[in-house]
């Protein structure tokens, strides 16, 4: 196991992504924090699966856009496992409106999720790895950080935000031995879009701009976010990998 006795943190951590990537941490080994707003029950489930992978779960609702509740999360683990070694920034929203017609409550939502909540966890999270001598700290983003999509300007410019502040942090922190990475899901069947994505049509005008010939889901993240998160990814500081089935690339 990859990740023995690590302690990790999943913002977001009680479906989609963040519940795939919270599993797949368990089952290299760590235990694994997650944070929910909305969800409680599907929040205990993740629990729940991550102690029958032997492994100890905790679940703290906490809006990551918030300063208080961000500093209460991170209290709540260090009080139970006394440490906190992996960070994965997840915790996101979106909307499909057109630009002329987002309000300025929806654009500060989305950003303030997507982008600020990135910063007060990540900043409460790396300080305590900087006392404990280093860390990882893997921020999600998306294809939207480098690439326009109509009716989502809005989530475009946080998800960029968040890649430039992913860039940022993982220079300021490298020298405290604290490894800061990206990983950019592309077109992915989750919660957040799943009810457009039954509208007519709309999976296969998706598929149809991916090379490799289909939407992604949850798991596929997984594998990368892991690998970021060990000693393996001891040297990768700074670094993008698109999970995206090629859509960057067009």
């Amino acid at each position: 196991m990859r990740l023995e006795n690590k302690v990790a943190l999943v913002t977001g951590g009680s479906r989609g992504i963040g519940r795939a990537i919270a599993l797949g941490l368990a089952k290299e080994g760590a235990n694994v924090a997650i944070s929910f707003v909305k969800h409680p029950e599907a929040a205990e489930e993740v629990v729940s699966e991550i102690s029958a992978l032997g492994r100890e779960g905790l679940a703290v609702r906490a809006d990551s856009a918030v300063k208080a509740e961000v500093d209460n999360l991170v209290a709540e683990i260090l009080d139970r496992f006394g440490r906190l070694d992996i960070l994965v920034n997840n915790a996101g929203v979106t909307t499909f409106v057109p630009f002329l017609e987002t309000s300025e409550e929806e654009y500060d939502r989305v950003v303030n999720t997507n982008m600020k909540g990135y910063f007060l966890v990540g900043q409460a999270a790396a300080r305590e790895m900087v006392k404990q001598g280093g860390g990882k700290i893997v921020n999600i983003v998306s294809e939207a950080q480098q690439k326009a999509l109509p009716g989502l300007t809005h989530y475009c410019a946080s998800k960029g935000g968040a890649w430039m502040l992913s860039r940022g942090m993982a220079l300021e922190l490298a020298k405290h031995k604290v490894n800061v990475n990206i990983v950019a899901p592309g077109p992915t069947i989750t919660d957040l879009n799943r009810a457009r994505l039954q509208q007519p049509g709309e999976v296969e005008k998706r598929v149809a701009r991916i090379p490799w010939g289909r939407m992604g889901n949850p798991e596929d993240m997984v594998g990368a976010v892991v690998y970021l998160c060990s000693d393996q990814a001891e040297n990768v500081v700074g670094a993008c990998i698109a999970v995206d089935g090629g859509t960057t690339i067009t």
